[in-house]
């Protein structure tokens, strides 16, 4: 079983809601090779939770979205950052002008979490780890989420905004044709951010998580025969590695990426 401490502003968490969960879970163990474990909503709430899991270790977990709060609400990916005091991060967020929509709360046997909305729209989950310490820490092996990427079109409000409420550090390339912006917890990189496009159409900032792959076509490839859709196909980032992005079949996106070298 692995050690896990999430230092304070990285990312210790990942969350799938859906409208099918039993198809979406069935989707991703196909697709990623990863085992799933139900087990009881905690507290009073209904249904269950899954586990998603490389090994015996957790690594990110997926719900059915059910209920009147979840009406018009697509399926979709969460990101959650660690924090020290989630009250005090919560009231934070709201005074650097983002919005608290889920307000603190303790979840039974997991840890005190809450729901951000930053000032350009893009949504985040903060947590502070009680006796769940959140994702398994495996290093970039495959099948481990490695990457978060906010997609925004106020990256100024938006840098503003992080580096404020979670002490991150920014380092923004000079690409002429499209500036990509790093979030980094001291010296290590941990999440970027670039400015949408006339191609993101309509679709509201966002945060996508990326899962570390072998081999980014061959995944793109089981993707469509398992009833997902590709929205970018395999594509080279020079120095960096080979992306996709794609969705599962209830419709939340996620992105993979075979890192240039290897993973480690």
């Amino acid at each position: 079983m692995a050690t896990i401490h999430h230092e304070p502003g990285s990312f210790c968490w990942f969350e799938c809601g859906t409208t099918d969960a039993a198809a979406t879970t069935g989707f991703y163990k196909q697709l990623f090779g990863w085992r799933s474990e139900d087990i009881p909503m905690p507290g009073e709430m209904e249904g269950t939770y899954t586990l998603l899991k490389i090994g015996d270790d957790d690594i990110a977990g997926l719900y059915q979205m059910a209920g009147p709060m979840f009406e018009g609400v697509p399926s979709h990916w969460m990101t959650y950052v660690a924090v020290e005091d989630v009250d005090a991060t919560a009231e934070r967020a709201k005074s650097l002008g983002g919005t608290i929509t889920t307000p603190p709360m303790d979840v039974p046997g997991v840890g005190r979490i809450a729901f951000l909305q930053d000032p350009t729209d893009a949504r985040i989950g903060i947590f502070k780890p009680g006796e769940h310490r959140g994702s398994a820490q495996l290093g970039m092996i495959p099948g481990t989420f490695g990457w978060s990427e906010l997609a925004t079109r106020d990256t100024k409000a938006a840098a503003a905004f992080y580096t404020e409420l979670f002490n991150w550090r920014t380092k923004t390339d000079d690409n002429p044709d499209m500036a990509y912006t790093e979030f980094m917890v001291g010296d290590t990189p941990i999440g970027g951010m670039m400015e949408m496009t006339a191609q993101h159409g309509d679709a509201p900032p966002n945060w996508l998580p990326y899962v570390m792959v072998e081999d980014t076509d061959a995944i793109v490839g089981k993707v469509e025969e398992l009833g997902g859709k590709v929205i970018i196909p395999g594509t080279d980032i020079p120095k960096v590695g080979r992306f996709a992005v794609f969705t599962e079949p209830s419709g939340a996106v996620l992105a993979v990426i075979k890192l240039e070298g290897g993973h480690v």
